[in-house]
């Protein structure tokens, strides 16, 4: 009796393996030459090569085609690479580091989202006339923040310790986790304007849930005694023997995950939860102390970054960028697009950058407001102002 040998299945968890395995090997071998000679970061090539792989070039990896669920997937994917992202940058931010530069933080992220935000929700209702302002303040409410998984580029790295100031990684860093978080408030108010009857309703709801509840005594209160109360715990096992190195590792994954579950299971904001968890854990020291010389953590960051972007890549739905249905032409995207980067934060860092000591110099605040989360290969070296 004839017998045929199966020898290719063909399958779309396959072909993904194929494609992230692949990139990351090929990246790998040229890390350095990209990163420290042409400035080009995972995250570019990643977005990049998941274009190339997805529906609109080789139609190798198509995330949208696996149905209703690729909505969920996408958003669970999303929430876990932004949450470890934002654990990570609590971990690694200086000891106490909040308590000393509450102050230049707070202005540099509430105020700058503050004005940005109205700013591009006025002027997507101007390209976009079809939308009214509050449905445009909603999109411009998630524009507004940027991007602490794409921040690790930019403040992390061997370029930007030689090139950048510490002073000024360490406060761009918390930025982008405080404000990545901060940002639920201005999606709430716009909309609870949105489906409120009025708008005293709809601040008041505002004001309890989206700032009491779910920023301030759950995001922010409920994460940071799960970092302080796991810190107090594993010291107390370190001081007793019971715990070894690789561990202590282990929770950049571990606990960032925790937290999300738990806040978001109660409803809150678990982007701010997890920010607030990673530094109440480093509160001390203790912690980076025993991670520190320890490169998982970053491999862990680089391969989430590899597949996330690869991910976004393949995912982005080029076949609405023009879509008359929805009155969405390319040249509105293209004007909106520029006007986010120019107008979304530039001219308020510029303005706000002599109450924030540690941005002393209007290069350095050029710096922060043109860093909008989603550039990783910036060239920059400050040196001394020139002379007068």
């Amino acid at each position: 009796m004839p017998w045929h040998l199966d020898l290719l299945d063909v399958t779309t968890p396959g072909l993904a393996y194929i494609c992230l395995g692949g990139f990351i090997m090929m990246f790998s071998v040229i890390s350095l030459l990209l990163k420290e000679k042409l400035y080009i970061n995972e995250v570019v090539l990643g977005t990049a090569f998941g274009i190339l792989m997805g529906p609109l070039v080789a139609n190798i990896f198509d995330p949208r085609s696996w149905g209703a669920a690729s909505n969920m997937i996408t958003l669970e994917v999303m929430r876990v690479v932004l949450a470890i992202g934002l654990f990570a940058i609590g971990i690694e931010l200086p000891k106490s580091y909040l308590a000393r530069h509450i102050n230049g933080l707070l202005v540099l992220v509430i105020p700058t989202m503050a004005f940005g935000w109205p700013v591009v929700a006025g002027v997507m209702n101007v390209i976009f006339p079809h939308l009214d302002f509050i449905s445009c303040l909603v999109i411009a409410a998630c524009l507004t923040p940027t991007d602490p998984v794409i921040c690790a580029s930019i403040v992390g790295g061997k370029y930007a310790m030689e090139h950048v100031p510490e002073e000024l990684r360490n406060i761009v860093a918390a930025e982008s986790a405080a404000n990545d978080g901060l940002a639920y408030p201005f999606l709430s108010i716009s909309i609870y304007l949105t489906v409120e009857v009025s708008r005293g309703v709809a601040f008041g709801k505002w004001f309890a849930v989206g700032w009491l509840y779910q920023v301030i005594m759950v995001g922010t209160v409920i994460g940071a005694i799960l970092g302080l109360g796991f810190s107090r715990l594993i010291q107390y096992t370190h001081n007793q023997g019971y715990v070894d190195r690789q561990s202590y590792v282990a929770q950049y994954l571990a606990f960032a995950i925790f937290t999300t579950g738990v806040i978001r299971t109660i409803g809150s904001d678990d982007l701010l939860g997890a920010f607030a968890a990673g530094s109440a854990m480093s509160w001390d020291g203790h912690f980076q102390k025993q991670v520190n010389g320890e490169v998982f953590s970053s491999v862990i960051d680089f391969i989430l970054n590899c597949a996330c972007f690869i991910y976004i890549g393949a995912w982005i739905p080029f076949h609405s960028f023009n879509s008359p249905d929805l009155f969405i032409s390319p040249w509105q995207l293209v004007v909106l697009a520029i006007v986010i980067l120019c107008l979304r934060r530039i001219p308020f860092v510029l303005l706000l950058h002599f109450w924030v000591p540690e941005i002393p110099t209007w290069r350095e605040a050029l710096f922060c407001g043109h860093f909008d989360g989603r550039r990783g290969d910036l060239r920059i070296n400050f040196g001394p102002d020139p002379a007068p």
